[in-house]
């Protein structure tokens, strides 16, 4: 799992928060329905999304008509998530992190973690999963894990092992079975897993490289070498001005409570 001291997980995408916004992965329709289904939720239940982000998981969790406490420890990421779903009744904002998350006991029917848990402390997180979720409460941890088995997504896969030191050391992008099964303990462990296309012309491709954190950041000497080569990548690959992320949306649910 991730080193709290090196990759300061509550932080590093404080600068990076409009490309976050803008260019990452959304979640396949599906996958809510999945949700919805297999924690046995109905409209008005309330969703605990951890580490939410800008706010991708929770938008989808209110449209389908949920209560959705979004925890979120960024302050940049958290004040993206209120300016767009603010709107939203059922939608409420918390300073608060996965070991700490500031809501009550015994208050929300599903806790989520969409593109997170691999920033958590495990047992810490397990602990206060189980305070806050209602008797028979479920978690569900999720992932878009890109795919990288054709030639533009193999290309791109090497740059970022040539040009993004913290990509190539191995920084957490997922957790591995064993971290997740020993998060969930004992409970029986509920898996889905449905496809995910996201297209790009050059300017959407830029900006999903540079949403992610462990990129050079703006004034690094590293950033315009890489930037140039993504475009060259980019021309090689493109068809009809557009690539495509192609990803595998992983989830995996349990109740904890």
């Amino acid at each position: 799992m991730h080193d709290p001291d090196r990759y300061r997980p509550t932080e590093r995408f404080g600068d990076r928060v409009d490309d976050y916004r803008r260019y990452r992965p959304g979640y396949p329709p599906a996958l809510t329905r999945w949700l919805l289904a297999e924690a046995g939720l109905v409209p008005g239940d309330t969703v605990a999304d951890i580490g939410s982000g800008t706010g991708l998981l929770s938008r989808d969790l209110l449209a389908a008509g949920l209560r959705v406490q979004a925890v979120e420890p960024n302050a940049a990421m958290r004040a993206a998530a209120e300016a767009e779903l603010g709107a939203f009744a059922g939608f409420a904002s918390v300073a608060g992190t996965a070991e700490a998350s500031g809501l009550a006991a015994a208050s929300v029917h599903l806790l989520t973690a969409a593109q997170a848990f691999h920033w958590f402390v495990p047992l810490a997180a397990r602990a206060e999963a189980q305070r806050v979720l209602v008797p028979g409460g479920a978690a569900a941890l999720i992932w878009n894990v890109r795919r990288i088995d054709s030639a533009f997504a193999s290309a791109y896969e090497d740059l970022l092992m040539r040009r993004c030191p913290d990509y190539a050391a191995g920084q957490p992008h997922q957790a591995s079975i064993g971290e997740i099964t020993a998060f969930f303990g004992d409970a029986t462990i509920r898996e889905a897993q449905f496809d995910y296309l996201q297209p790009f012309d050059f300017a959407g491709l830029r900006g999903r490289l540079l949403s992610s954190s462990y990129t050079p950041k703006a004034g690094d000497v590293a950033r315009e070498p890489l930037l140039a080569e993504l475009r060259t990548i980019f021309d090689a690959h493109q068809q009809g001005g557009r690539v495509a992320f192609e990803y595998d949306c992983r989830a995996y649910l349990a109740r904890l409570a």
